[in-house]
């Protein structure tokens, strides 16, 4: 049997102030995408401040605060195209308080948002056991631990 080809992927990563830049290069964010997809994407992750997180999450959800990962999908097919974007002090925050590596909650909320831009979700419960078991196993695959099995 051959095996699957990654994904096609137009990738592109934009981290304005540098604060990610040395633990996030495009290579590593490109391996996290790629293996959230099952099919061609083109794809904008962001890492952004407190600030333009919470202006991005009030605008777009009508939430006054600034979120960890906020996903913009606009299609699916025949190609997923999204953006993402990821709140370097959110993140750096949640990796401290639970305990986890940055690199591993940054390649969970990746993993994450990519599903989001594929159509997955997690506002009802049977969604969430769904989202979060594929989660789960792509992250295991990527190296990481199971983010819910804390």
């Amino acid at each position: 049997m051959k095996p699957r080809a990654a994904p096609g992927l137009q990738l592109s990563l934009q981290q304005p102030d540098g604060r990610l830049r040395a633990l996030l290069p495009r290579h590593v964010v490109a391996r996290w995408v790629r293996a959230a997809l099952d099919g061609p994407a083109q794809i904008a992750v962001r890492i952004v401040g407190e600030e333009e997180g919470r202006r991005l999450n009030l605008e777009f959800r009508g939430r006054d605060y600034a979120t960890n990962v906020l996903t913009f999908d606009y299609a699916r097919e025949p190609l997923v195209v999204a953006d993402l974007v990821l709140c370097a002090p959110v993140l750096e925050r949640e990796a401290r308080e639970s305990g986890v590596a940055l690199v591993a909650h940054c390649a969970h909320l990746v993993v994450h948002g990519v599903l989001h831009a594929r159509g997955f979700d997690h506002e009802r419960a049977a969604q969430a056991r769904v989202m979060e078991a594929r989660e789960s196993i792509l992250l295991r695959t990527l190296g990481f631990e199971d983010p819910y099995a804390r």
